[in-house]
């Protein structure tokens, strides 16, 4: 079979033969200097790079154009989302599953993890304990498993979060990471008003897939691989890829990843919207050194970079599996979406002194609070954002992304992005947090070019002192 990025056919949108023409490509022209600086010359324009290109960055070892590599996706991120950095926490509802996933403690062989399934009451208490932190944009995650995790305990779960007003609290946006379905529960999911479905590949490499998935439905690569286009088909306009670094030969699963935004931008017209880079953690019966595929904090930082250069518009999700220290190199090389205060643990807001390990999926490396997160983000001259202005006003799937690719998105997403804060600063954050946020939107509300927009921020923001809340643009 042949390379066809329009195919709805995985092994033919994920080309075995393609990824590895590409990287016996690359390693040949990775010295090709004069070949480097037109690429990132070209990337300037913020229109991308194709699999191929990309990978010839990836593997080139030039220092000098590292750092330009690192500087023009600084410049690219800052185009498209500016200072502004989204904030989230994943919900465990459950980890109850079938599948046989080598890397993950939930694989059904596993029979000393405390299996856990959310009763509605414990979603009101951990959905509390949340919207106490400041949350307001959560990433449901569960475990595979029909009978104790059926499609429709997702949806009452996702009606019970959108129900739940507690003081000045409220989940917004509900973004929703769980197994590869059906058209019809895609269409059941959007219907419920999710924000966007989030897929992890874990690896494109097939063979290594179907090895590291022996069994449980998940083993299935193609059914696995081409949920994207059924969600699309289901009328899901936002999804997000990714896939878990350390499982298999890192450049490999870097040009897979980039030929399946290329495959959804082909047949879509729409790429990702978001793109996570998440690398193998220790966890239960887990031991991360059992594989020898993990990428060194230098290479992640490169291959953050180089995905922003190659596919601007989309957000890059990083989460608590990273160190602070990580977390600050690659903050200003193209991240636009970070998580917080976050609990891996099933019931793990609500019960903050139970053992992170009894139902956790991963350990977390970064533990701070959540408004420790949002000084430190302050301190680093960025705006943490709470906005989900874009999902609630319609401006998903190529709406947003045409707006995204114009540069027109800063014009919603900045002031909205400081109205947020200061809903924070005065529902949550300690009083040193406080005064570094207003010190920073007084300064922030001044880049606003539109008069008006201006004007009509600073009546908004002066409202929450009242304690009106939720203007958005």
């Amino acid at each position: 079979m042949d390379y066809n990025p329009k195919s709805l056919k995985a092994e033919e949108f994920i080309h075995d033969g393609e990824i590895r023409d590409t990287l016996r490509w690359a390693e040949e022209h990775k010295n090709d200097l004069p070949l480097i600086r037109s690429l990132l010359d070209r990337a300037e324009d913020c229109k991308g790079l194709t699999h191929r290109e990309a990978a010839v960055l990836l593997k080139c070892e030039d220092e000098e154009l590292r750092q330009r590599m690192y500087a023009l996706a600084a410049r690219i991120k800052d185009r498209f989302y500016g200072n502004r950095i989204v904030l989230f926490a994943p919900l465990y509802l459950s980890n109850y599953c079938i599948n046989g996933c080598r890397y993950c403690p939930y694989h059904g062989q596993n029979k000393h993890i405390p299996r856990k399934r959310l009763t509605q009451e414990e979603i009101v208490r951990e959905v509390t304990a949340l919207q106490d932190m400041g949350h307001k944009r959560l990433a449901l995650e569960t475990g595979e498993d029909p009978k104790n995790c059926p499609i429709e305990y997702v949806l009452e779960s996702i009606r019970t979060i959108y129900g739940i007003h507690h003081k000045n609290g409220a989940i917004r946006r509900v973004n929703v990471n769980i197994a590869a379905t059906t058209v019809e529960n895609y269409r059941k999911l959007k219907e419920a008003g999710i924000g966007t479905y989030i897929l992890f590949q874990e690896t494109y490499n097939k063979a290594q897939y179907e090895y590291l998935h022996p069994t449980g439905p998940k083993s299935d690569y193609a059914y696995h691989t081409e949920a994207m286009d059924r969600a699309m088909e289901g009328g899901i306009d936002d999804v997000g890829c990714g896939v878990l670094f350390g499982l298999n030969l890192y450049d490999y699963d870097f040009v897979g990843l980039l030929m399946h935004a290329e495959h959804l931008e082909a047949v879509h017209g729409v790429g990702p919207h978001t793109i996570s880079v998440p690398r193998l953690r220790r966890a239960d019966d887990i031991d991360p050194d059992q594989f020898d595929n993990g990428i060194s904090d230098d290479l992640f930082e490169k291959i953050v970079a180089i995905l922003r250069i190659a596919v601007p518009y989309t957000g890059l999700i990083i989460s608590t599996r990273e160190s602070q220290a990580c977390r600050q190199r690659v903050l200003k090389l193209g991240v636009s979406q970070i998580s917080g205060g976050s609990r891996t643990s099933v019931g793990g807001y609500a019960e903050e002194d139970q053992e992170e390990e009894d139902s956790s999926q991963f350990e977390i490396s970064d533990r701070r609070t959540l408004d420790q997160v949002v000084s430190w983000l302050l301190d680093e001259g960025c705006i943490p954002s709470f906005c989900t202005a874009c999902y609630r006003e319609g401006r998903t799937g190529d709406r947003f992304m045409t707006l995204c690719k114009s540069g027109q998105i800063v014009n919603c997403c900045h002031p909205n992005a400081l109205m947020t804060l200061k809903e924070y600063l005065e529902d949550y954050a300690a009083p040193e947090t406080r005064e570094k946020g207003l010190r920073l939107i007084e300064k922030e509300t001044e880049k606003i070019t539109n008069p008006k927009v201006r004007e009509t921020v600073i009546h908004h923001l002066h409202d929450m002192e009242g304690g009106l809340r939720d203007f958005r643009f």
